[in-house]
């Protein structure tokens, strides 16, 4: 009896003691183990919030290798609506001849199917597209603007030499407003000539400004000339300023989007007429005064080229922009520029 009775306190500590063992090995397998698959999921999280467009800051999935593309884009009333400006993170609008602007969309973060009517090179526009090391996108070019690009310091695709094959006519529009491209035939363009088509973008400067000078202004007048056509609007909706010009909603012709961006900037610089024809130079080389216009508000500022990139300056400090998508306004002068 008593031999049994050891033998069964014998088996009870062996239990005992082989519990203890498996909790502790577990309980230092739990302190070893990799995070759990909730942790797994925030740091994936937190490593995807890290990357952002470079030209809008906005967010993106992964980080982003795609070149810049600028499009020379016509704006002459009768190449209205355009293509493809919907999805440009930035647009200059400047003078070309008379009172008549010219566009230059630059695209980074998203790849329209149509970009166009796409309308010849000036000099200035150049230098522009220079600032983003982008691929330089037109049709037909000014002598300057010919001088620039034949001197093999700027990638090109001039549809001068790819009309009918990568750009394309719309017979609904009458010659020099019909030319169109894909971004596809750009890829295409760029392959045929052996320009890389990706490459690290430098970021523009996206932070909070410090608004406390800053003046209300949900409606922006910009006036080129006494005639309609040449005048711009954005209205602010509380989000976005949404763009009409010549009295009528800047919208896309395939879609009917509405043009609304977060960033108005306004830069006066120095123009000439250097031509018969009427071609200007203008200079982005010098700094000058300018409007910014962010979320409802206005601040006056100094704009600086830096690096070929036209940027705002208020007392010798950097502004930087709200994120999402840009169009900055070009004029001779801040007074054809009203706000209220």
């Amino acid at each position: 009896m008593l031999r049994r009775l050891l033998f069964l306190l014998l088996i009870t500590l062996a239990v005992m003691f082989g519990v203890g063992c498996q909790r502790a090995e577990q309980n230092t397998k739990e302190k070893e183990s990799p995070p759990t698959t909730i942790e797994q999921e925030n740091e994936q999280g937190k490593e995807e919030a890290m990357w952002t467009f470079p030209l809008t800051g906005m967010p993106a999935s992964e980080k982003t290798m795609q070149r810049v593309v600028a499009v020379m884009v016509n704006n002459y009333p009768t190449a209205r609506p355009q293509s493809g400006l919907h999805k440009a993170d930035i647009v200059y609008e400047v003078l070309a001849e008379g009172d008549i602007t010219r566009l230059l969309a630059i695209y980074q973060s998203e790849q329209p199917d149509v970009i166009g009517p796409v309308r010849s090179a000036r000099d200035y526009f150049i230098q522009l597209s220079n600032g983003f090391h982008a691929l330089y996108v037109c049709h037909g070019w000014s002598p300057e603007a010919q001088r620039l690009l034949q001197s093999s310091s700027v990638d090109y695709v001039n549809g001068l030499f790819y009309d009918g094959t990568l750009f394309w006519r719309d017979r609904t529009r009458k010659s020099p407003h019909n030319s169109y491209i894909s971004f596809e035939n750009i890829k295409k363009g760029a392959e045929k000539n052996g320009y890389a088509f990706e490459e690290e973008v430098k970021p523009l400067p996206f932070f909070s400004n410090d608004l406390t000078r800053a003046v209300e202004a949900t409606n922006i007048d910009v006036v080129y000339s006494k005639r309609s056509y040449a005048h711009v609007h954005y209205t602010y909706d509380g989000t976005k300023y949404v763009r009409s010009s010549g009295g009528e909603p800047t919208v896309d012709r395939e879609t009917n989007t509405p043009i609304a961006v977060e960033n108005v900037f306004v830069v006066e610089a120095t123009h000439e007429v250097i031509d018969d024809y009427g071609r200007r130079h203008i200079d982005f080389t010098s700094s000058g005064k300018g409007y910014l216009f962010q979320k409802g508000t206005v601040q006056q500022v100094q704009w600086r080229n830096v690096d070929g990139r036209l940027l705002p300056y208020q007392d010798g400090v950097p502004l930087g922009f709200v994120p999402g998508k840009t169009w900055i306004q070009v004029v001779p002068n801040l007074q054809q520029v009203q706000y209220e």
